[in-house]
């Protein structure tokens, strides 16, 4: 099922080089992220800079309160990465993501600021992609060690689990396994209409599925 999106909406405004090495990729970046609020991406040579639209945030910020309702409401604990750099110079991959969290390891880092050179990688990240990126999303994090990777292009949710060094699609998340696709889709249509109801609603759901078990 898909979000009930007849229109899919201009996301992103995207930039690529290619063929740019690392030096390169940090001069652009440390010149331009001084004078932009522009999102750096860099794999083995593509840098991708992205200016995110009122359509990508509006879905990127909504899908972070999803996922913060559930936690809070099942009384877990989590850091909250944003849209922090998460660099390993040493694959030569930088990414920003719209949201990251540490959630099965937050014990690990929660007393710090991280580094992935020894710290784990997020344990969920989530990226809007609603037009067409250069990068491919699924080899970088996987190679960083992203376990769990949401996408979602305007319409569709996209579960991908970290199998063997390779994502696999699943049907649902390993971290929320009670929710269904139709449940992030009916949040967001609400949201896009009444963000404080469709809180409202999403909590008193929320506090139910919990009631019951969370089955």
């Amino acid at each position: 099922m898909y979000l009930d999106a007849p229109v899919k909406p201009i996301g992103e405004k995207r930039m690529a080089f290619h063929a740019l090495d690392w030096q390169g990729f940090k001069q652009i970046q440390q010149i331009l992220a001084q004078r932009s609020h522009a999102r750096f991406t860099y794999d083995q040579g593509i840098l991708e800079i992205t200016m995110p639209l009122e359509g990508h945030e509006r879905f990127a910020r909504l899908i972070e309160l999803f996922i913060r309702i559930m936690v809070v409401e099942m009384g877990a604990k989590m850091k909250s990465m944003g849209s922090t750099t998460l660099e390993r110079a040493d694959l030569l991959k930088s990414a920003e993501p719209d949201n990251g969290y540490y959630l099965q390891n937050y014990h690990r880092v929660a007393d710090h600021e991280v580094d992935l050179d020894r710290d784990p990688a997020p344990d969920l990240v989530v990226e809007v992609d609603i037009t067409h990126t250069d990068i491919n999303k699924c080899a970088l994090y996987a190679s960083l060690g992203v376990s769990e990777f949401w996408r979602f292009d305007g319409r569709e949710w996209i579960i991908l689990c970290l199998v063997n060094d390779q994502y696999v699609q699943r049907d649902h998340s390993p971290t929320f396994p009670w929710v269904e696709k139709v449940d992030l889709y009916t949040f967001l249509e609400a949201a896009l209409v009444d963000e404080v109801a469709a809180e409202v609603d999403c909590r008193q759901w929320v506090r139910r599925q919990i009631d019951r078990g969370l089955q």
